[in-house]
């Protein structure tokens, strides 16, 4: 499963797993913002330019950027990335790793020749460096003062430091970089579909200096966002207080998983309080003992020792998520008792 969120895959994975899936394979809020009656217009007239400019403002204020001018409003930070990884001609292109894999499928599709790197100095090579802040899966978070350095290095060269704050919205904030994007030669991808929980909007934003999101918006061309997600990003980006509070519950809710894994012996290897991390010898026993309970956690080809698992919804994907841990633990101590006999 190359992403996580495919029912599909799961149902073909687990055909007789009991159904619905809890779905904790997403970093997604399954506490959504609150759902709204939209103005009928929102659905039956073309966005007006008014309510976009007014999104990049209530955006800007949201994110710390330094004006609605410095913020590219766009249907979701998935279609962002080829069309920044082409801000600078082909030439190398660093990723810091193991990350999300869509920013090196994106690279190449600009053009540029791709490698992951693990260490942070090595991106100073770079003429497009990408770095996950804070990182998906490990919640790994790389300090703004060491970006800055970075983005200095690459600016006196022509290049591009992207940083990635999808889940910045539940990460240290003063570890972003919204507020320095006027310096020119970064861009600050922002989703909104993860915390607010409404990843089917399709809404998302860059945030970079004037000129580079006129280039942005000139290839995005007229009514690039929708109405609907126009009037939910309005609202809920403006909504401090609904923040606040969603920030709590989400706290409490990643410190009662860690609670959760750390009875039946998974160990927590990091995260953010949208998603936490594991890292476990048979991560692939794991996954699959869960699946056929119905449980969905997320799995990476190339990491074969690490699981993501999202937050689950409601008091019933609790209950699940515990029946399924403990008749995993129940079969793992079964079989460690016969291997001792």
């Amino acid at each position: 499963m190359d992403h996580g969120g495919s029912l599909g895959r799961a149902k073909a994975l687990f055909p007789h797993a009991p159904q619905p899936f809890v779905d904790l394979s997403t970093g997604i809020n399954p506490h959504s913002y609150p759902l709204f009656e939209l103005p009928a217009t929102a659905l039956s007239r073309l966005p007006e330019g008014a309510r976009a400019r007014e999104l990049a403002d209530v955006a800007a204020r949201a994110y710390g950027a330094p004006s609605a001018a410095n913020v590219a409003a766009v249907p979701g930070t998935q279609i962002l990335l080829p069309r920044v990884a082409s801000l600078v001609k082909p030439g190398k292109a660093l990723v810091l790793g193991p990350t999300y894999a869509e920013h090196s499928r994106a690279a190449a599709i600009a053009g540029h020749a791709v490698a992951e790197v693990d260490g942070f100095e090595a991106l100073a090579a770079a003429d497009l460096a990408t770095i996950v802040n804070p990182n998906n899966p490990d919640g790994r978070v790389v300090k703004r003062e060491d970006l800055l350095r970075l983005a200095e290095k690459l600016r006196a060269r022509g290049g591009l430091l992207v940083v990635d704050e999808a889940f910045m919205d539940v990460g240290p904030h003063r570890e972003s970089l919204a507020a320095d994007v006027g310096q020119g030669g970064i861009v600050v991808l922002r989703s909104f579909g993860k915390f607010f929980g409404l990843a089917g909007l399709r809404l998302g934003f860059a945030l970079t200096d004037a000129l580079t999101v006129e280039r942005l918006e000139a290839q995005f061309g007229p009514w690039a966002v929708a109405g609907p997600a126009l009037e939910y990003g309005i609202r809920a980006l403006a909504d401090t207080d609904w923040q606040i509070e969603m920030r709590r519950e989400l706290a409490g809710d990643a410190a009662r998983l860690d609670a959760l894994f750390d009875r039946f012996g998974v160990p927590v290897a990091g995260g953010t309080t949208l998603f936490r991390c594991v890292r476990l010898p048979d991560a692939a026993g794991l996954f699959s003992a869960l699946g056929e309970r119905g449980v969905l956690l997320r799995h990476f080809s190339d990491r074969p020792l690490v699981l993501r698992a999202g937050l689950p919804g409601g008091d019933e994907e609790w209950r699940r998520l515990e029946s399924a841990l403990a008749d995993w633990a129940s079969r793992r101590n079964d079989a460690d008792r016969e291997i001792k006999r």
